[in-house]
Parts: C-alpha cells; structure tokens; sequence
C-alpha cells in the first residue's frame, strides 16, 4: 500500500511540474485572469499585447514563446488588444506589440514596437538574472 502511495506521489508530482511548463504561455481573457496570473504570479511575467490584424506581433510572439520557454522563472502572458480593452486602458497601450514587463505584482518594463533581439534579451537577463547567448547585438526579430 505504501509503495503505491509513493509511487502515486511521483506520478502526481511529475504531472503537476509538466503541466506548469505547459502553462508558462497563456492567453488572458479577463481581469480577473490578468490579477490571478499575472499580478499575483509568484514569477515574473513578461505580458504581450498583441491583435490578430498586427503584422509585428506575428514576428514577436512567436519570438518570445521562444526565448521564454525554457525559461524556469519566467511566463508569458499573451493580451488580445480587442478582447481587453480595460487592461489596455489601465496599462495606456497605445501601439502593438506591447510588451510591459511585471514583477511581484510591479511594472518594471515598458516597450512598444518590434525591438532588436538584444532589448527583449535584455529583459529577460533582468527579470531572471539569467545570461541568454545573442550572436548580434543589432539583429532584428
């Protein structure tokens, strides 16, 4: 009985870890979502307002699905411009792709457009304090 209790416990365990990997991208709908993932995240989270007709933000997101993935501290919030408007609101979006940078529950960056490589590099070292390798520091997304 006890060995199947512990091997329950491994099973559960390793679901629960997979799970949250697959969860460090996703989508929000509504405040309440934004406040719970984000704000009350107990990981920094790099959110990306993006809109379906947005070109740039087809270039971006994908781009930055890669760069955090195998991040372990770090997830990605994904804000449809359209189906938020109060989070574009109180975050004063003005262009997308907007990237707002938060952690502990804090803004602590802001940046508006597709950027070089090396500025969301830079983001990403400074929320996880993690080196990520850039082959040039001007290439574009």
């Amino acid at each position: 009985m006890l060995r199947n209790t512990i091997k329950l416990s491994k099973i559960l365990v390793r679901y629960i870890s997979s799970s949250y990997q697959k969860n460090k991208q996703f989508e929000i709908n509504n405040n309440n979502e934004f406040v719970s993932k984000v704000m009350n995240s107990s990981v920094p989270v790099i959110v990306n307002f993006h809109a379906e007709w947005c070109d740039p933000c087809k270039i971006l997101t994908p781009k930055l699905i890669e760069l955090i993935g195998p991040m372990d501290k770090l997830d990605l919030a994904i804000v449809n411009l359209e189906s938020n408007p109060e989070l574009v609101h109180i975050f004063e979006v003005k262009a997308v792709p907007a990237i707002i940078a938060i952690s502990s529950g804090l803004v602590v960056d802001k940046f508006i457009g597709l950027t070089d490589l090396d500025i969301i590099e830079n983001l990403i070292q400074k929320l996880t304090n993690t080196s990520l390798n850039s082959e040039n520091n001007k290439r574009k997304v």
